[in-house]
């Protein structure tokens, strides 16, 4: 069909972009801008302006990561329908959560995540049973179980959610406000990023390296939440009621997760490297790319979580900063990644060099994350073990 001068005129006029685009494209992103109005008009008054703002926003930005990256036009209605149909279960009645059989064994938070915690370990033994007998078909049951987990997480943190409101409007609160919320979102970004990568590049060997981080995530969740009976729904301390935390703790934990992930393609790159497991690996070029924009995209996050962790701390603390260990070691992750970044850029950092900083990088990460909250003490004593 031929175009009249007019559209051919508004055709050249689009950026090459939006031509790519077809009709599935917009209907899925209008479905999300319906998905937004109507949470801000259903739930709208339990939401200050920021949040309503980053609702709004919420809208493109996913409709964008849909058009690029298609399993996400799967994910997001699936969650929605899932934390939908337990919101609808629980009535209003936090006592459903016992009563209801879906919620009891399924729906309700610590149901889901739970699932979420088992699926992430059996995936990680599938990865591993098809990267060692040279087995598709084990590789991609570990992908299908991985995918299964993540739907789940994110069904029990919105879940969580909900439930933080039904126990009062006054605890009710974004679930990434301490440890057991934030290993649980560490677990699912890890796990994203990682899927990202094993569709672009076509290759699911990486995933016996990338799901034991997530399952060594999710071992610490089980017993954190056995020993400290951490998935009880507190309200927030003063320190954490700010919207601040709805935008700093995630784009932190992409950084976390990114530098996690950079680190487990890391091991792999030195097996390959060595002649270990050489024939079932990717291309060291293709290690060392996906290490490379693994760290760049988590470099990113990480250094904008910082910049809005000091103006979070100058509105509660009245600094922007004070050298509290939390802050200090946060700096030298920065400084980590950073001469990393450096060197790769400015010197050509390649080869095993790189994968052992990259390793490195994730012990100093660790110690960062989770170290200091188990042996040291400052403004941030709030999440100490």
């Amino acid at each position: 069909m031929e175009l009249s001068q007019t559209q051919a005129q508004t055709y050249q006029q689009t950026p090459g972009y939006f031509r790519r685009l077809a009709l599935a494209d917009w209907l899925y992103g209008a479905g999300l801008l319906c998905a937004a109005l109507f949470a801000l008009t259903r739930f709208g008054a339990f939401m200050d302006g920021y949040e309503k703002a980053i609702l709004v926003l919420a809208a493109p930005v996913f409709a964008a990561l849909g058009w690029h990256w298609k399993p996400v036009r799967v994910l997001l209605p699936a969650v929605a329908l899932l934390a939908f149909a337990a919101i609808a279960l629980y009535g209003g009645d936090l006592a459903m959560a016992d009563k209801k059989f879906f919620l009891k064994y399924m729906l309700s938070s610590q149901s889901a995540i739970l699932w979420m915690s088992t699926l992430f370990m059996f995936s990680t033994v599938f990865y591993w049973v098809g990267l060692a007998g040279r087995n598709a078909f084990g590789s991609s049951v570990g992908s299908v179980l991985c995918w299964a987990a993540v739907l789940l997480g994110w069904t029990g943190m919105m879940v969580r959610w909900y439930e933080s409101y039904l126990i009062g409007s006054d605890v009710g609160h974004i679930p990434v406000s301490n440890l057991y919320e934030v290993f649980i979102l560490f677990s699912m970004i890890t796990a994203m990023f990682y899927l990202y990568y094993e569709q672009h590049y076509a290759t699911r060997q990486l995933g016996a390296f990338v799901l034991p981080v997530i399952a060594a995530a999710v071992g610490f969740l089980l017993w954190y939440t056995v020993t400290r009976s951490a998935a009880d729904i507190q309200p927030l301390v003063p320190a954490l009621q700010s919207w601040w935390m709805k935008i700093h703790v995630p784009a932190n934990f992409i950084g976390y997760g990114t530098f996690a992930l950079a680190a487990g393609v890391a091991s792999a790159y030195l097996l390959k490297s060595h002649g270990v497991l050489a024939d079932r690996l990717p291309p060291l070029e293709v290690l060392d790319d996906v290490m490379y924009k693994a760290i760049s995209v988590g470099f990113a996050f990480f250094t904008v979580a910082t910049i809005l962790g000091a103006l979070w701390a100058a509105e509660a603390w009245g600094g922007y900063w004070s050298w509290d260990p939390k802050e200090t070691w946060a700096l030298i992750v920065w400084l980590n990644y950073a001469a990393w970044l450096h060197m790769r850029l400015m010197s050509g950092l390649r080869g095993r060099v790189a994968a052992w900083w990259a390793l490195v990088g994730l012990l100093v990460t660790t110690f960062a994350f989770l170290g200091v909250n188990m042996f040291l003490s400052g403004l941030h004593s709030y999440g100490k073990l």
